[in-house]
């Protein structure tokens, strides 16, 4: 007899009581007030409220088999194997109900055959096993979906759900009516097969490293980690908040990251999250991108002769291939519907000659078409403070990698790569306990080549960035081509050396003429030259040219008969190695303070004699005369040229004390902007230098430990324990902010446990934070930044001490039945515009909404009151009485 058939004819009177026991009795669901229950709560085997045991559901189990042997027959008996492993197996899935982070609702969403789905599945199970297995548990699931139908909640619950979704197809829908006005049809064809291209095009990363198995391209969703964005707040302080969220609010926005931050990275999630019009769980804070259509512009792509595209020519421009296919007229009529997002990347990756002609290209296609999103990235210093702000622009600046996000990363890479959690693991140590490898892993470039070292010398990394990117190329010029078995005997084959002596020259030309990508014909008058001094390579350049694109991994063609480097980064180390060894020293030092050359001249620095080094040390720091809160030459140079001692071997003392000399004018530092500069400092001299807390005020304090939480590394570490007991509010609260830059255990033990409560919200990122949190005692005022679930908050949050608690993410489900768990809570601070609330709240309660900013000053944070006395609520935020809404 057929399983399916065996499994159908099971009688709901058998399975309906043996699916009751799974569950805990007389839990009511999440009605209209409270908030929904998690499935690991309702299982009865799980949590406080355990009355199932391991072997108790095993019998279940065994009930359901034997039922279905039953139903078999006399004449078909199951073998005794069968029985046993299906048993085992029907155990073990049933037994997984407790690990869902789901409710009711949502495994009803799923039905039957998707919550059978959702459990886990033995690895191992015979043929005859698996026949069973399938069909019998989703007939446990479909009396498990039937259950949950009929509890006293769900009806009520699933109205709640249901209301919420209208309410939110309705927004959408206005807002697609609002911005997608007729259209022809053949303008919404083409917008469809756009989108699919879009998602196919940016849909993919490259990930370093792989390349070894040729297997260069990781999914955008797997391979993207948020990162933060900062906007400068009240008195200059910046206010995080997720990079992807930059247009959150805002219209323009000019983003600034230095080379290999993720810039690109970003520009290529918000076109294929708005190609794809869905926003997952930032649906609520993505709204303005419902309805767009994105145009990504890299500009070093299509920038041609100086002069910009128009916008019937984006997608030429770009080498789109569905750019032919474009009805007449069509970019004009989405820009004049103000329905595009302008993904304009890269204002340092053209010559500097030429960025004021894009900046009149924006201002004029702004004015023309004034409704459409705008993004544009460049790195930090290619342009000046205020360079768009007259077209309104918002200055945002993407942060280095966290401790958590450099975690994320690194085990998302190894699960790529199949190179195992133990592998994932010894890195991350090694990152967080060597701080030369914690200064490297700042951004997801440096990340990547570290993994991709790391898997590939089996565990030793290299010290320095210098060797960081010596070892990165060797990887993939001498191994690549090897590993992956593609040589044939016909082959060009280069040793190491000549490959990066000729890739050397096309970088050279490059930085010489101020260009991040070179034409075709450029390319091999440049060969051509080298290889007459090359007489051991006798071939044609055009044959080497195309070997060194198709086989070095460092050289591609974007477009027909335009080259560049896979990434800036790699074109800065070889156009500083040719620099040195060609001994063009006069050049670089005219061009030392151009943003596009201050990785090339580490590098040199790194690469020089000793000689060498002093001769470009010294000629930064010719006449540099410092002007603290300007940013100048005279501020730039000696920064610079601190960065350039950590790549140094060796170096003159003498030179290292002038450059210490002209650093220590610039201290303490004198605003949040200065802080921010000398963080970006590479090494340790910065945070051995920094001053205080004796002597300072306490702005100057504030702005020392910015400094030191922003370099976030064991010798900042130190600085900040110097300042735990500092009374002012501003440095506490920068120093309770900071707790995630590192290691959770340590920061509460020397820090966190000092920090004076008074008027202080500590922040929590994670609940490795709140379980600290609480083993200090908990405190009153506890803001969460990140998305959390009430129980979280409920498990890990001291209810004798919570007084007032800031969610800045908000939360789904915010029910009276989580609030009661916090008797003493009076304050509640919630996102602006978000009104998730139950329909009653605790008379004592105090509901305050408010953007992100305007929290941030003392006046905003008010203390505790009594129940007999009501709090003043802070100015910017408003005060909801939810007793009358």
């Amino acid at each position: 007899m057929d399983a399916t058939a065996v499994t159908v004819r099971i009688a709901s009177g058998v399975l309906a009581p043996l699916v009751r026991k799974l569950f805990v009795p007389g839990v009511a669901g999440a009605g209209l007030v409270d908030a929904p229950v998690r499935m690991a709560r309702l299982v009865s085997f799980t949590g406080e409220q355990s009355g199932l045991g391991e072997r108790n559901l095993r019998a279940l189990a065994t009930v359901l088999v034997d039922r279905a042997v039953e139903e078999r027959g006399p004449h078909e008996a199951m073998p005794h194997f069968v029985r046993v492993q299906l048993t085992e197996a029907l155990t073990v899935a049933l037994h997984s109900l407790g690990d869902l982070d789901m409710d009711d609702v949502q495994a009803v969403r799923l039905g039957p055959e998707g919550l059978a789905a959702r459990l886990t599945r033995p690895s191992a199970m015979a043929e005859e096993t698996e026949a069973y297995f399938d069909p019998l548990l989703e007939t446990a699931c479909l009396h498990i979906v039937n259950f949950f139908t009929t509890r006293s909640g769900f009806v009520a619950r699933t109205l709640v759900e249901q209301t919420r979704a209208v309410e939110r197809l309705i927004a959408t829908i206005d807002l697609l009516v609002e911005r997608i006005p007729s259209r022809l049809a053949e303008d919404t064809r083409f917008e469809e097969q756009y989108a699919r291209h879009i998602q196919r095009k940016y849909g993919e990363l490259t990930i370093y490293g792989l390349d070894l198995n040729h297997a260069r391209e990781w999914p955008l969703d797997a391979a993207y980690i948020s990162l933060e964005a900062t906007v400068p707040g009240l008195d200059a302080l910046p206010v995080p908040l997720p990079a992807e969220r930059a247009l959150s609010g805002r219209d323009r926005v000019l983003l600034r990251g230095p080379a290999g931050s993720g810039k690109t990275t970003l520009v290529q999630w918000l076109a294929v999250a708005t190609a794809r019009q869905d926003f997952g769980e930032l649906g609520g804070r993505l709204s303005q991108l419902v309805g767009r259509v994105p145009f990504v512009l890299p500009l070093r792509r299509v920038m041609r002769d100086g002069e910009p595209p128009t916008p019937d020519a984006f997608l030429h421009s770009v080498r789109s291939t569905v750019a032919g296919g474009q009805p007449p007229g069509w970019a004009d009529r989405v820009l004049r519907a103000g329905r595009a997002l302008l993904l304009v990347d890269g204002i340092d990756e053209i010559p500097r000659r030429e960025r004021e002609t894009t900046r009149r290209w924006l201002r004029e296609l702004m004015a023309e078409f004034p409704a459409n999103l705008w993004l544009v990235t460049t790195r930090p210093s290619s342009v000046g403070d205020g360079w768009l702000t007259g077209e309104r622009f918002a200055e945002l600046t993407l942060s280095a990698m966290r401790r958590t996000e450099v975690e994320r990363f690194v085990r998302r890479w190894h699960t790529a790569a199949g190179a195992g959690d133990d592998r994932a693991d010894a890195l991350i140590d090694a990152i967080h306990t060597n701080d030369d490898l914690g200064r490297l892993a700042v951004n997801p470039l440096m990340c990547g080549l570290l993994c991709a070292l790391y898997r590939e010398r089996r565990g030793y990394l290299p010290q320095g960035r210098k060797e960081l990117y010596e070892a990165a190329l060797r990887m993939l010029l001498e191994r690549r081509d090897v590993e992956r078995g593609v040589l044939t005997e016909n082959e060009l084959r280069f040793s190491t050396d000549t490959s990066i002596v000729l890739l050397q020259k096309l970088a050279h030309w490059m930085i010489r003429n101020n260009r991040s990508e070179m034409s075709h014909e450029d390319a091999l008058g440049q060969l051509e030259r080298t290889l007459s001094h090359m007489s051991h390579v006798r071939e044609t350049p055009e044959r080497v040219l195309r070997h060194l694109i198709e086989r070095s991994g460092l050289l591609r063609e974007p477009a027909v008969g335009r080259l560049d480097f896979v990434h800036r980064t790699f074109q800065d180390y070889l156009a500083a190695k040719a620099l040195v060894d060609e001994g063009d020293f006069p050049l670089l030092l005219d061009n030392a303070l151009n943003d596009q050359w201050e990785d090339v001249v580490r590098m040199a620095v790194a690469l020089a004699r000793p000689a060498e080094r002093r001769r470009i040390i010294e000629g930064m720091l010719a006449g540099a005369v410092v002007k603290p809160g300007v940013r100048s030459r005279g501020i730039r140079a000696p920064l610079l040229a601190a960065s350039c001692l950590d790549q140094a071997v060796e170096i003159s003392p003498d030179v290292e004390q002038a450059v210490r000399g002209l650093v220590s004018e610039l201290l303490p530092p004198s605003s949040t902007t200065l802080a921010r500069m000398l963080a970006e400092v590479e090494g340790s001299l910065v945070p051995r230098m920094l001053p205080g807390p004796e002597g300072l005020t306490d702005d100057q304090a504030m702005h020392v430990v910015t400094t030191a939480t922003l370099i976030g590394t064991d010798p900042a570490l130190s600085v900040l324990v110097r300042y735990r007991n500092h009374p002012a509010w501003q440095v506490r609260r920068q120093l309770a902010w900071s707790w995630d830059r590192f290691d959770t255990e340590r920061y509460a033990r020397e820090i966190i446990a000092h920090l004076d409560p008074h008027k202080l919200y500590y922040t929590a990122r994670g609940v490795d934070h709140l379980k600290a949190l609480k083993e200090l005692g908990g405190r009153a005022r506890i803001q969460i930044a990140g998305p959390y679930h009430p129980d979280d908050l409920v498990d890990h949050l001291d209810p004798g001490q919570l007084t007032h608690l800031w969610l800045r993410e908000g939360y789904l489900h915010l029910g009276r039945r989580w609030l009661d768990a916090f008797p003493r809570l009076r304050i509640l601070v919630l996102p602006k515009g978000d009104d998730l609330l139950p329909t009653a709240l605790p008379s004592d309660l105090t509901v305050l909404h408010g953007p992100d900013a305007d929290f941030f000053r003392p006046e905003a944070t008010p203390l505790p009151a009594p129940r007999a006395e009501r709090a003043e609520p802070p100015r910017p935020g408003r005060r909801t009485s939810r007793e009358g809404s």
